[in-house]
C-alpha cells in the first residue's frame, strides 16, 4: 500500500541563483528554490521560491498555483494579462504562458507544479 499523506521536508539553506542574464530586462534578479515535496513518479512537486528585485521573461511549460508569503510582484502575459501579488494572494499560470516577472520588493511563495 503506497502512503497518501505526506509531511514535506523543512527548508534547508541554499544559495542564491542568478537569473539567466538573457532573460533579465531590468535589476539584477537572483532567486532560492526549496522544493519540500516531489511525487514518485515526477509529475507533482512543491516548496518556496524567494526572489530579488528584478524583471525578467518567462515561459512556462508547467502547471503552477502560488501563494504569496511576502512581498510584491507583477507577472504580465505577452497577451496583456497582468496580476499584482501581494501576501496572501494566489493565482495560477498555465503551460503555454509567456511574458514578464517582476519582482517589486523581494518576495516569496509557496508553489505546487503540475508536469504533463
Amino acid at each position: 500500500m503506497t502512503m497518501k499523506l505526506h509531511k514535506t521536508l523543512a527548508l534547508a539553506d541554499v544559495a542564491w541563483e542568478p537569473i539567466a542574464p538573457e532573460k533579465i530586462l531590468a535589476g539584477a534578479p537572483a532567486t532560492k528554490t526549496w522544493v519540500t515535496y516531489e511525487e514518485p513518479g515526477g509529475r507533482l512537486a512543491s516548496g518556496q521560491w524567494e526572489a530579488t528585485p528584478g524583471k525578467w521573461r518567462i515561459f512556462y511549460e508547467e502547471w503552477e498555483h502560488v501563494v504569496m508569503i511576502s512581498g510584491r510582484c507583477i507577472i504580465e502575459g505577452d497577451d496583456g494579462t497582468r496580476i499584482e501579488a501581494g501576501p496572501g494572494d494566489s493565482f495560477v499560470i498555465e503551460p503555454g504562458f509567456s511574458g514578464n516577472w517582476d519582482v517589486l520588493e523581494p518576495m516569496r511563495k509557496h508553489w505546487v507544479i503540475e508536469t504533463r
